[in-house]
C-alpha cells in the first residue's frame, strides 16, 4: 500500500511542481509586493512593510472608477447574457431540423477574435467626420438624434460595452445550455404531456431544475470572466481607458505595471489582491446559493 502511495505522489509530482511554480509562487510574490511600501522599481528597494499600498489604491479615483465600471458590467451582462442564452437555447431545442446548423451560426462569435469583434462594434457605433455610424443612422431613421457612443456620454459608452460583452460571451452559454437541454430525459416530458401539464409548468418544474447546475456554472464563470474584463474595453475604446473613463480593475493593474503611469508593481499587486478577494467572495456566495437551491 505504501508503495502505491509513493507511486501516486510520483505521478502527481509534475503537476504539483507546475502549480507551485506558476500559481503558488506568483501569488506569494504578489502578496509580498503588495505590502512593500514605497517600492522603487529602478533600484528594487523599499522602505518597509505595511498596508500603505492598499490605502493608496482604495483612495485612487482611477481605481474607484475602474471598480464602478467593472461592477456595472458584471451586474448587467451576466444575468442578461445568461437569460438571453437560455431563451435562444430553448428555441433551438424545439427546432429539430437544422438544429446543428443554427448552433454553429450562434457559436461563430465565440471563435472570432475579440479585437475584430470590437472593431466591428466601433464601426457600428462610432461617429466620424464622414458618418455617424450605422446605429445612429437607424436612430435617425426613427426620428431620434445622433449619439456619440464611443467618445460621448458615460451612459452611451457603457451601453456599447455591455452590448459587446453580452455578444461575446453568449455563444459559449448557448452551447452549454443546448447540451444541457438535450441531456434531459424525455420520459419526464412525456409523462407531463400525458397529465396535460402546461408548458410553463413543464419549464419551471422539469426543465429548469434539471439544467440548474449548468445555469449556476455559467453564472459563476460569467462573474469571474466579467471581473477579468480588459481586452474588450481596449478593442472598443483604445488603450487609454482612463481618459475614456472606461477602465476596469484588470486594466488598472496593467496600467500600474506597463502603462503611462507604470512602474508601480506594489500598487498593481495590491489592486490584484483586492480583485482576487472580490472574485473569491462572490464565487463562494454563488456556490452557497447553488448548494441551497439543489437541496
Amino acid at each position: 500500500m505504501e508503495g502505491r502511495n509513493n507511486r501516486a505522489w510520483l505521478y502527481l509530482l509534475p503537476a504539483i511542481v507546475f502549480l507551485g511554480v506558476f500559481m503558488v509562487y506568483p501569488l506569494f510574490d504578489v502578496l509580498v509586493y503588495s505590502v512593500e511600501e514605497k517600492f522603487n522599481f529602478a533600484s528594487q528597494t523599499f522602505t518597509g512593510y505595511g498596508l500603505y499600498n492598499y490605502r493608496y489604491v482604495l483612495r485612487d479615483p482611477y481605481f474607484l472608477q475602474a471598480v464602478k465600471n467593472t461592477f456595472i458590467i458584471v451586474i448587467i451582462t451576466v444575468p442578461l447574457s445568461t437569460g438571453i442564452a437560455l431563451l435562444i437555447s430553448l428555441g433551438l431545442n424545439s427546432i429539430k431540423p437544422l438544429r446543428k446548423l443554427y448552433q454553429t451560426v450562434f457559436f461563430l462569435p465565440y471563435v472570432t477574435n475579440t479585437l475584430a469583434v470590437g472593431l466591428v462594434f466601433m464601426i457600428l457605433f462610432k461617429k466620424t467626420a464622414y458618418s455617424d455610424g450605422l446605429i445612429n443612422l437607424l436612430i435617425n431613421a426613427f426620428g431620434g438624434s445622433s449619439v456619440d457612443f464611443i467618445d460621448g456620454p458615460y451612459w452611451a459608452k457603457m451601453l456599447v460595452m455591455c452590448l459587446y460583452t453580452v455578444w461575446v460571451v453568449m455563444p459559449f452559454k448557448i452551447l452549454i445550455l443546448t447540451s444541457a437541454l438535450a441531456s434531459v430525459n424525455q420520459d419526464y416530458y412525456n409523462a407531463a404531456k400525458v397529465d396535460g401539464t402546461s408548458r410553463w409548468r413543464i419549464f419551471t418544474r422539469i426543465t429548469l431544475p434539471m439544467i440548474s447546475p449548468m445555469i449556476f456554472y455559467l453564472i459563476i464563470t460569467g462573474f469571474i470572466g466579467a471581473f477579468k474584463a480588459y481586452s474588450d474595453e481596449v478593442a472598443i475604446f483604445g488603450v487609454n481607458l482612463n481618459e475614456a473613463g472606461m477602465n476596469t480593475i484588470v486594466g488598472y493593474v496593467y496600467d500600474m505595471l506597463y502603462g503611462n503611469s507604470g512602474g508601480y508593481p506594489s500598487y498593481a499587486s495590491a489592486a490584484a489582491l483586492i480583485l482576487f478577494v472580490i472574485v473569491f467572495t462572490i464565487t463562494v456566495i454563488n456556490l452557497m446559493i447553488s448548494k441551497k437551491s439543489s437541496l
